[in-house]
């Protein structure tokens, strides 16, 4: 998978609403989680970055929304990987009745893909048993939690103690209210199951990030409703209030990055 060992890898391959799939390694386990980038898409930029998908253990699935799972099957088939997803999210997707290998698990309820170990936790999003997860492997543990309205406290007791947090930053409140979409849509992404702003991610850097996360990426970014500049200024500027709000405490401001539709981020190694 690479040509030198390290303990754990994590590469986001993509994510917004053009397709979200990303790649977690261990030397004994490959786990890719969700699966909205096409088989060629997905090689095309595990090429990118220096992988390939020799040996995929499984596939974990956080719900059945086009950008997350549109080629579920195809990446199944093609690398003959275990497909994890919870019972709601399965019902969703009846294309995957042939496949032979599906395991489903419940929210909360950990389980282990080799040497990770995975725990998928409830988060409020418009589908049918929508999760975020959390994964813990070698000591490293690395949250992802995108397509969710709001962060419930349950969410929030998952995020602490991580040492990678994947967060959305979807969309800008006004640049989404001035925005092209009709009211409709406006109205399904600002709401409670919809998808997370930039001002409530920055109310969490702000108010109940506990600073133990050494990266913190921000992720599914519209493009009509966001840009990275926006999304990562508000990110700055909540982490600098939080200094002024915890001035004593040891732990320094991670290291930020933005995802991108149409490009991998470059390998996290722990």
């Amino acid at each position: 998978m690479r040509g030198t060992a390290t303990a754990v890898e994590f590469t986001i391959l993509g994510s917004g609403s053009s397709g979200n799939a990303a790649l977690l390694s261990t030397d004994r386990t490959r786990l890719l989680v969700d699966a909205g980038l096409s088989k060629r898409e997905t090689l095309k930029r595990l090429e990118a970055v220096g992988l390939c998908p020799d040996g995929l253990s499984a596939i974990v699935v956080s719900h059945e929304h086009a950008d997350h799972a549109a080629h579920l099957a195809a990446l199944a088939e093609e690398f003959g990987a275990t497909v994890y997803l919870a019972e709601g999210t399965r019902e969703a997707l009846p294309e995957l009745a042939a496949l032979p290998r599906v395991e489903h698990f419940r929210p909360g309820q950990r389980f282990a893909v080799g040497d990770i170990e995975v725990v998928p936790f409830a988060i409020p999003h418009d589908a049918g048993e929508p999760v975020a997860f959390r994964f813990e492997a070698q000591g490293v543990k690395i949250a992802l939690a995108v397509d969710l309205g709001f962060l419930t406290a349950l969410v929030k007791e998952h995020l602490r103690g991580c040492d990678c947090l994947v967060l959305e930053a979807n969309h800008d409140r006004e640049m989404l209210r001035r925005g092209p979409y009709p009211w409709f849509i406006k109205q399904r992404v600002a709401s409670r199951l919809g998808h997370l702003s930039n001002e409530a991610l920055a109310e969490f850097l702000e108010c109940d990030f506990d600073g133990t996360a050494r990266t913190l990426v921000l992720a599914h970014l519209s493009e009509n409703n966001n840009s990275p500049e926006v999304a990562r200024l508000a990110a700055e500027q909540a982490l600098e209030r939080r200094r002024g709000r915890f001035p004593l405490s040891l732990l320094g401001s991670p290291e930020l990055l933005v995802t991108s539709q149409r490009a991998p981020v470059p390998t996290l190694r722990f």
